[in-house]
């Protein structure tokens, strides 16, 4: 608009100029305007920029009303109101008319005007209702437009056929009027109108209404539509069922009129009621056009659409043609067909912005970029429209849009019309079925029929109930299933009916919503089977259970009926254990119930269906998403689910549709989007979910350069295909590629607003999906979970194995138990709670966990003490047998040392014997050694001699060996031998002893031995002759080997022999003589040998015998040495011994007891360990009260009927917690009451992640001081790097608080509060986003809020444990106890403190030492009393554990003593305690009344302070209870307002009277209740009628019922007169009562009476009660001093104004400021649109520099509110400028934040109300030294009453 006006206001050119404006006035921009319509007419923009309108500029609006323009825009305009009854539609006929050129054609048409459309009109207004309401011009307009198209020459209506001329001009007028002004009604408009036609036009035929005919050009009369249908139709079963369309009447018709209107480029919308075919018609005409001439562009609007989204769809099928003008792609028009036309919400002031810019476009052809402000035409579109009548979250659209277009009313088709579509398909079907099966067809199709029409009518939507939505297609899908019967296995008529009855069930009962409803729907089947099929529900389905069918246990995947559970039951295990073995998946632990299974094979049956999506409604946890992945795997389809993140948006989220379209669409893989609603992180997602139901298209998600991508991918696949390679086509072969693989299975909670506005908003929701409703688990079911986890449980005995069935009936009453109590509490506190599965499973399995890990603990601690007892009684048993031993062992010490001394006399005498024969040993073998020395010289000699002759003789030896039988008989074949070879020969026979020839040479080398004697040749006695002989041989020269060898190396081998036989003998000669002296030698020393060994044997023998006598020596005297160990060994044993019994003997008795106790407890663990298990799951929400009573009167109760042990006096805490960790909680901050602790462990062992309501800040005090040591991590969801903060806590196992959530959650922290972690590669891995990271075990996450009562959805419920960590009286009580005992008493509260922290270290000392104890006697080996350490180690622990015992109970008796101390101060404590909660409940009444305990403390010490002081206790206790009393009051009075302040007094007057037990409770509660009459019956008639109204007397009779006033009914029967004048007095209250009642009731009956008589005097009451209480200054609140305010405040504390209307704070402050000297540093702001980042930025200048910052009306600027309160939680750790103030006004809101509420100075403005209050206002404004100022201060005291007084009392 501004540049609009900037371009022609800077066109000088004096020519008028006109801006018009086209379209429902806005208020917001229309204000802005206000400046340029005043006489300035001058533009203001946000930038400061100012427009000046010249003369020449004028503004025209135009607009359909004025519904929300503001009187200053009105009154600024001239007015210019066109009523359409001035001119009515006949201009426009005439105007019309006027364009005709045939003169008989217009006097016709004049007649049949005249005749027919005002009367027609008139019915209609009078007595018929339009679906959908058209204007009559509109009505008239669309008639034209009809007949222009229809009456035409090919139709008949040519004026050169005069005979058929004139009627057919009738005809076709009638036939356009029945399509134009009569198409808009409902069915029973159409039958009326029907009936008035014919009476004034009886040409129709007789047979159906008027709409069942159309003009046929060739008879040229009326002819029924259902001519056009002749043609036969067959049911092709190969076809997917979206794509199966049987031609129908309606069908017909409406595509004839459809398409001539589109032929001609006219606007056509069709309406009527889902499903009636509206989509189909126009898809089935755009399908019939030529795709060279029309390209199709179908927008599926929904409520989230905007004028933005429609202009991006419509630009990205258009191409620039010329400057500003733009054309469809390719030069082909464009057909836009915008479905569901109505949805589009309302803006705040009633138009439809995407609706308005289509208006605007059909009237002018253009709209405006959006970025550069021109003009952008759009030539060549055309519009189709369809949507269904409004409701539901469809919209009237404006008159002005609806008035362009050809509106045609769909009506429901008739019956005959459902059967024929339905029934053709059957019984087609059924052709090729079984005799009995084939006419069940038609049978089927009427009890369709029929029971939808019931459901409908009987199944009406509401808020809980809105998803009861049916229309035609759920007839289809009823269809859709009985056509995948098949022949083989739906053989006869009962099994046809058994499948028909469960597609009823499917597709109408699995939504609904309770038992109620579930069982009317199975009597209305009932009634359908047996006046249609002969048939009773119980006889097809025994036992009423439904039929279960499905495709996924045939190997065929024939659609089957599966009647035996055990074995789906086991196929489903199965499946479920294949889907669990799949790498990659996080491990489903299910159990698979009925119910489960049901679900399964529901979601089977859908997503196996072409086009199959699901909407499974349900709450969180209860299963809907892992059977969802169960079945999908079961299909064999992909998984996809998107992941969010801390910044996943739009862009992200398209960026995840793309991959989904590429894996369904190009790698053409079947896939299941799993949706869930938590991850709505923008509601545009909803509305791409919309399209992508609807259409399979999600309008602009390509860019055109991601598309190419696209398109590159897809063209071979679509070439082969048949289709064209152009964009559009490549698009929609994507789109239907990506349809026929994709399901969508939308998980949806239906809990609160958002559920129901989307299924409202979103039609696809329902219309595109099949509903299934996840109810709350039957109790069937939750036994069998029960039992599946009890059978992994193995207890204690077979008496406990026969408790589970009872266990089981426990576990599923505990889980109902707490869904009634949630919703008890709902009613009473107003808190919700959801009881989720989850909840249920978690009690289960941590039962089984529990009860393990109570059965090992208690078992190994009962085994640690039986085995220290057991150590013990060993000692002692072996102490006295010890005894007996050491006796013994010093009588046999005695004797063996008697026997060591007669040993040692005999061992002298013989060491005296030994010694001597040793010295003549010695002798001997010293001279044997010299004779020895000379032998082994003479040996040595001879074998030297030897040694010469042995190399020659070994040589020979070699040679002989190496001659074979060859050699020799190669010698031998000589007849001659060469001379050397016969004298070798003659050598060899020489030494042998024959005759030296060569015969005989020759007779001996045959013999085979020769060789072997020659080796062997004695050698040794070779004589001196034939030495002699041989020698004259050897010396011959040439008898030499070498010579010989050349004449036979046989004969060189013999030589070489005989060689060596001559040097051998004639050594041997020499060695001889030697070695017979050897010899001899030798055998004299042998002798002397022999002797010495004879000698030396005689001295062994001597030795041996000493050394036996020695040994035995030996062993007695080790005998006795060891008996004497052994004997100071015992005595040492028995000391320790001693020591041990003595030392252990008071643990002795104290373990027995221990044991015992421990055994009695393991014998409850059972009962104990479930009520346990269930607390932890169930009790986190609730508070107290309802803990108590659940657990006591509920759990343990049926514990105990069940006859299942459990402990007489359970306590959770007592049972889940050791006392010295609870102790140490105390320390850090938790606080001591039972409820708090309860909480501690909840927190601290629920499997859970906890979600702590902390409105008071006592749970993260507690967390940040207890995983303070660990590094714990603070993030809040504000941060901007809260997840990287995650990321490394995680993967570094460190704790993480998340502090201040709302009652949202960012859905990036599903995984981590979900758990999901998956094993990889031996790691465990969460996935955060689009990041891995590795998960470590020791990773702690807390979660915080401090809304006191927020309402958590069920998803949150219950992937978190919600924990209440309200602050408790109790709990209040005992900190404000501390700190007044603190400030009053400092060094008993020191002593206090640090006598808990001694008691509580010398508790866990004792803990420990005796832990240490039986450690040390577990891992002792064999006897106690071997080791030595261990005894003083046990001796030490013992001493240390008396030592800490000792200090305990001095300590304790001092704590006693303390304690008495203290509660001297008790009453202080309680009446502050009080007193808070008193403020704390004024939160329920206005969302701005919220207070901080740390305020609240900080001023509970100032009361310390300044209270006046007294040396008696009691006196100075009344001090500080009166003046801290009065302190809250006057606090909290400034920021209640006056309406709260009498309400807040009275409250805290009660609550203090009922601390001291002065109030009677029931008469309280009849006091704020009233009296309310449950049993009308038996109520006495009212005495006093005809004064006294009805709800009085209903109080009177009620009231009767109370102690003390039985009676009263009575008196006011016998004194009804007194009665009516006390009653009518003007102030009762004052008056006495009648009769005795005057005397017998105190103040507060009286109060009772004046409530129950006269409800309008109860606030005078009220205030008497309080002065008569506490005083007159509790009813008269403090003046409003801003100089006190500021001197209280902190530069920390927020200083907020709670603001009414009318009352600006502003110029209060401006004083302030001035007086204040701050005025030249006071900073305002008005908070609003672009105002957030100016306000943190004074801020922080206003913390750094010392400023006043005023940020006004923050209610405005909620949305920035988040920052605001970050920006005051940093002042808490900064320390701001000391003149730093931060004032804030805001409206009251609930969304504003707690935690500013909590910190800051809360004051209300409102002006002071009645004279008093006045007054006080103005004195408290008027400083001291402006009233001193005047110097004549007298009269000036008397002028100041008189004029400020006086006119006060006279107004």
């Amino acid at each position: 608009m501004s540049s609009v006006m900037r371009t022609i206001c800077a066109d000088e050119k004096p020519d008028q100029k006109w801006i018009v404006f086209d379209g429902p006035v806005d208020t917001l921009w229309i204000e802005s305007m206000n400046s340029v319509m005043d006489d300035n007419k001058i533009l203001t923009l946000i930038n400061g920029e100012r427009i000046g309108m010249p003369e020449q500029v004028s503004l025209l609006f135009e607009v359909e009303d004025l519904a929300v323009a503001s009187p200053a825009t009105v009154s600024r305009c001239g007015m210019v109101y066109y009523d359409y009854v001035d001119l009515g539609w006949k201009p426009y006929v005439e105007s019309w008319l006027h364009r005709k050129s045939d003169k008989t054609l217009i006097e016709e048409l004049k007649r049949l005007f005249d005749k027919y459309p005002e009367k027609l009109m008139d019915f209609k207004k009078h007595y018929c209702s339009d679906l959908i309401p058209i204007a009559e011009l509109n009505g008239i307009v669309s008639l034209c437009r009809l007949f222009d198209i229809l009456a035409t020459k090919k139709n008949g209506v040519d004026s050169h056929d005069s005979e058929n001329y004139v009627r057919l001009i009738e005809l076709w007028f009638q036939f356009c009027m029945i399509w134009s002004l009569c198409c808009s009604v409902d069915e029973d408009g159409r039958k009326k109108i029907d009936n008035y036609i014919r009476e004034m036009e009886g040409t129709f035929p007789n047979k159906d209404t008027i709409y069942e005919y159309f003009v046929d050009p060739k008879s040229k009369t009326w002819v029924h539509w259902e001519e056009k249908l002749r043609g036969g139709w067959k049911y092709n079963a190969s076809l997917p069922f979206y794509r199966i369309i049987v031609p129908t009447v309606d069908m017909v018709r409406y595509q004839y009129l459809v398409s001539n209107l589109i032929e001609n480029h006219y606007p056509v919308c069709l309406v009527g009621p889902v499903g009636t075919g509206k989509t189909s018609v126009i898809q089935s005409v755009l399908n019939k056009l030529d795709p060279k001439s029309y390209s199709v562009l179908v927008v599926n609007m929904s409520a989230q659409t905007t004028s933005n989204n429609v202009q991006d769809i419509i630009e990205s099928r258009v191409e620039k043609r010329t400057k500003g003008v733009y054309v469809p792609v390719g030069g082909k028009k464009l057909l836009t067909f915008m479905d569901d036309f109505n949805m589009p919400a309302k803006d705040t002031f009633g138009s439809q912005p995407p609706l308005e810019l289509i208006r605007q476009w059909l009237d002018y052809g253009f709209w405006y970029d959006r970025l550069k402000q021109t003009l952008k035409y759009i030539r060549d579109m055309f519009l189709l429209a369809a949507m269904g009548p409004p409701g539901g979250g469809r919209m009237v659209i404006s008159t002005r849009l609806q008035s362009r277009f050809n509106l045609v009313n769909m009506t429901f088709p008739a019956d005959s019309q459902i059967k024929r579509i339905f029934g053709t398909m059957i019984n087609q079907k059924l052709q090729d079925f079984e005799e009995e099966v084939k006419p069940i067809g038609d049978t089927i199709t009427q009890a369709t029929l029929e029971l939808y029409q019931t459901v409908v009518t009987r199944f009406l939507p509401t808020p809980v109930k809105i998803h009861y939505l049916f229309n035609l297609r759920d007839i289809s899908k009823v269809f859709q299933g009985l056509l995948r019967a098949h022949k083989d296995f739906h053989d006869t008529k009962a099994a046809m009916t058994r499948l028909w009855i469960h597609e009823c069930f499917r597709v109408f009962s699995d939504r609904l919503v309770d038992i109620k409803d579930s069982e009317a729907f199975i009597g209305l089947l009932s009634d359908k089977l047996g006046s249609l099929f002969d048939q009773t529900f119980h006889g097809i389905c025994p036992n009423k259970q439904q039929p279960i069918f499905g495709d996924y246990l045939n190997p065929d995947n024939v659609y089957e009926d599966i009647q035996d559970m055990d074995v789906l039951k086991r196929s489903m295990n199965e499946l479920l254990d294949d889907y669990n073995n799949t790498p990659g998946v996080v491990h489903m632990d299910l159990v698979l119930f009925k119910d489960a299974i049901d679900h399964v094979s529901r979601i089977v049956r859908v997503i196996r269906q072409p086009r199959g999506n699901m909407l499974l409604i349900g709450i969180g946890g209860s299963g809907r998403q892992s059977l969802s992945r169960l079945a999908s795997n079961i299909c064999e389809y992909k998984i996809f689910q998107i992941e969010v993140s801390k910044n996943y948006r739009k862009q992200e989220f398209r960026d995840d549709l793309k991959r989904l379209y590429w894996t369904a669409g190009i790698d053409n893989k079947a896939t299941v989007f799993l949706f869930t609603d938590t991850q709505v992180v923008e509601e545009s997602f909803m509305e791409d979910l919309n399209n992508i139901l609807s259409s399979g298209e999600v309008p602009n998600l390509y860019k055109p350069d991601e598309f190419e991508e696209v398109r590159t991918a897809l063209s071979d696949i679509a070439k082969k295909e048949g289709i064209d390679d152009t964009p559009s086509n490549i698009f929609q072969f994507l789109i239907e590629r990506v349809r026929a693989n994709l399901h969508v299975v939308l998980c949806m909670s239906p809990v609160g607003e958002p559920f129901r506005n989307r299924i409202r908003m979103y039609p696809a929701f329902v219309n595109c999906t099949t509903i299934d409703l996840f109810i709350e688990w039957p109790h069937d079911a939750l036994l069998e979970v029960a039992d599946k986890y009890l059978l992994e449980i193995r207890l204690a005995n077979e008496e406990e194995e026969k408790l589970k069935p009872g266990l089981a009936r426990i576990f599923a009453l505990m889980h109902k138990s707490v869904s009634d109590y949630s919703s008890k509490m709902l009613e009473e506190m107003k808190r919700h709670n959801y009881v989720t599965p989850t909840n249920y499973l978690e009690l289960v399995a941590g039962y089984k966990k529990l009860l393990y890990e109570k059965q090992t603990e208690l078992g190994d601690a009962a085994n640690k003490l039986r085995n220290g007892l057991s150590k013990i009684d060993e000692t002692r048993v072996k102490v006295e047998a010890m005894s007996i031993e050491l006796e013994e062992a010093k009588t046999k010490v005695a004797q063996f040392q008697k026997q060591c001394e007669e040993y040692l006399v005999i061992i002298v005498q013989q060491k005296r014997d030994a010694d001597e024969q040793q010295k003549a040993v010695a002798l001997k073998s010293e001279k044997i050694g010299e004779d020895e020395i000379k032998c082994r010289h003479m040996a040595d000699l001879a074998q030297a001699d030897l040694d010469e002759a042995l190399p020659a003789l070994e040589e020979a030896i070699k040679a002989l060996e190496s001659l074979n039988k060859k050699d020799m008989t190669e010698i031998k074949s000589y007849g001659r031998p060469p001379p050397l070879v016969e004298t070798v020969m003659q050598a060899v026979m020489i030494l042998r002893g024959v005759e030296p020839t060569w015969a005989e040479a020759k007779r001996q080398l045959g013999d085979g031995n020769f060789i072997k004697q020659l080796m062997n040749f004695d050698k040794d006695n070779i004589s001196d002759r034939v030495i002699k002989k041989i020698g004259q041989y050897c010396s011959q020269s040439d008898f030499m080997p070498e010579i010989i060898g050349r004449v036979s190396l046989a004969a060189k081998s013999l030589c070489m022999w005989v060689r060596a036989m001559d040097v051998y003998g004639r050594i041997y000669r020499v060695v001889e003589p030697k070695k017979q002296r050897l010899n001899a030698a030798t055998k004299q020393l042998e002798e002397k040998q022999a002797a010495l060994a004879e000698a030396k044997a005689k001295l062994a023998e001597v030795e041996a015998k000493m050394a036996e006598l020695k040994k035995q020596y030996d062993e007695k005297l080790a005998q006795k040495e060891e008996l004497r160990k052994k004997a100071e060994q015992t005595e040492l044993m028995l000391d320790r011994a001693s020591k041990l019994v003595s030392g252990l003997a008071g643990e002795k008795e104290r373990w027995e007891i221990t044991v015992a106790d421990l055994e009695e407890r393991m014998g409850y663990l059972v009962g104990d360990c479930l009520v346990a298990a269930a607390f932890l799951s169930y009790m986190g929400p609730f508070l107290s009260n309802y803990r108590d009573e659940m657990m006591e009167k509920v759990w343990i109760a049926e514990l105990r009927k069940l006859v299942v042990p459990c402990s007489p006096a359970f306590n959770f805490c007592d049972f889940m917690a050791k006392p010295t960790q609870v102790r140490d909680w105390n320390i850090q901050g938790l606080p001591s009451d039972q409820f708090s602790t309860e909480n501690g462990v909840i927190v601290t062992r629920g499997t859970r992640w906890p979600l702590m309501i902390d409105p008071q800040g006592q749970a993260i005090k507690w967390i940040k001081n207890m995983e303070g040591s660990r590094g714990l991590k603070i993030i809040d969801l504000q941060q901007s790097d809260y997840m990287r903060t995650l990321e490394t806590a995680i993967q570094f196992g460190l704790p993480v608080l998340l502090q201040n959530v709302q009652e949202q959650l960012d859905p990036s922290l599903d995984p981590i509060l979900s758990k999901a972690i998956v094993k990889m590669g031996g790691a465990w891995i969460m996935r955060l986003g689009d990041k891995e990271v590795e998960y470590s075990f020791d990773f702690r996450f807390y979660i915080t809020t401090k809304l006191s009562n927020p309402h958590y959805a069920p998803e949150i419920a219950a992937k978190s444990c919600i924990v209440n960590f309200a602050v408790k009286l109790q709990g209040l009580e005992s900190q404000l106890l501390g700190i007044v005992v603190r400030k009053e008493r400092p060094e008993l509260e020191e002593q206090k403190d640090s006598l808990v922290i001694n008691i509580a270290a010398g508790k866990k000392k004792i803990v420990e030492l005796e832990d240490e104890i039986l450690r040390l006697l577990n891992e002792a080996k064999g006897s106690l009393l071997d080791d030595e350490q261990l005894v003083n180690t046990l001796q030490t622990s013992k001493t240390t554990s008396q030592e800490v015992n000792e200090q305990l109970q001095i300590s304790e008796q001092t704590e006693i003593k303390i304690d008495a101390a203290r509660e001297g101060y008790r009453p202080c404590a309680e009446r502050s305690s009080i007193l808070f909660f008193v403020l704390n409940d004024m939160g329920r009444i206005d969302p701005m009344y919220q207070f901080s305990l740390d305020s609240y403390i900080d001023l509970f010490n100032m009361s310390i302070e300044k209270s006046q002081r007294s040396s008696k206790l009691e006196e100075r206790i009344n001090n500080l209870n009166e003046y801290h009393t009065y302190a809250v009051y006057r606090y909290t009075c400034r920021g209640l307002f006056e309406r709260h302040k009498l309400l807040f007094s009275f409250q805290m007057c009660a609550k203090i009277l009922e601390a001291s037990g002065k109030l009677n409770m029931e008469e309280y509660s009849f006091f704020l209740k009233g009296g309310v009459v449950l049993d009308r019956e038996n109520q006495m008639d009212n005495p006093c009628y005809t004064w006294l109204p009805d709800q009085n007397w209903d109080n009177i009779t009620e009231l009767d019922k109370l102690a003390n006033f039985h009676g009263l009914i009575q008196s006011f029967e016998q004194n009804s007169r007194e009665w009516k004048i006390w009653y009518s007095k003007p102030d009762p209250e004052n008056e006495p009562l009648v009769g005795e009642w005057d005397n017998s009731c105190n103040e507060l009956q009286r109060m009772l009476l004046v409530r129950s008589l006269r409800p309008d005097r109860v606030s005078f009451c009220a205030t008497s009660f309080i002065i008569n209480n506490l005083g007159s200054k509790f009813t008269e609140p403090p003046v409003l001093d801003m100089k006190s305010v500021v001197d209280d405040s902190t530069t920390k504390s927020p200083l907020i104004f709670v603001l009414s209307p009318g009352v600006d704070p502003t110029s209060m402050l401006l004083q302030l400021a001035e007086s204040s000297g701050m005025a030249q540093r006071f900073h305002a702001l008005s908070l609003g649109q672009g105002q957030a980042p100016i306000a943190t930025r004074m801020i922080k200048e206003g913390v750094r520099e010392g400023n006043w910052v005023y940020l006004a009306n923050c209610h405005l600027s909620l949305s920035w509110m988040p920052t605001l309160d970050k920006l005051v939680e940093q002042l808490q750790s900064e320390e701001p400028h000391p003149d730093f103030r931060l004032w804030l006004s805001s409206s009251p809101h609930p969304d504003f934040p707690i935690s500013i509420l909590q910190t800051s100075i809360k004051m209300t403005t409102e002006p002071p109300k009645g004279l008093k209050a006045n007054m006080k206002r103005l004195y408290n404004l008027l400083t001291e030294q402006q009233f001193s100022r005047c110097g004549k201060q007298e009269r000036y005291k008397k002028t100041f009453v008189l004029f400020v007084f006086l006119p006060l009392c006279v107004d």
